[in-house]
């Protein structure tokens, strides 16, 4: 299932912010409650939060896994949140 919330692109800059900004917890990146890891060769990356996880995939492509609706929604506001910060800096 894909969101209409936000685009592919913006996902990965997400991604990227998280990856940058973020503590380091073993392979794991957190920022405000995201977290991101990629697996061994780069090619899939995943941010989570609680019981999502978005696995953006190689060519273009991504997926959500979750339980909770409200998770998700939560998720994607702080996407969102970390994005328009993003704007600001």
């Amino acid at each position: 299932m894909s969101s209409p919330e936000l685009t592919l692109k913006e996902y990965l800059k997400v991604f990227n912010v998280v990856i940058l900004k973020g503590e380091k917890e073993n392979q794991l990146y957190n920022l405000e409650g995201i977290k991101a890891w990629h697996d061994f060769d780069g090619y899939t990356c995943f941010l989570g939060y609680k019981d999502v996880t978005l696995t953006l995939l190689f060519h273009g492509r991504y997926s959500f896994d979750y339980d909770k609706k409200e998770n998700l929604s939560a998720f994607l506001v702080l996407l969102t949140k970390i994005l328009k910060g993003v704007e600001h800096d």
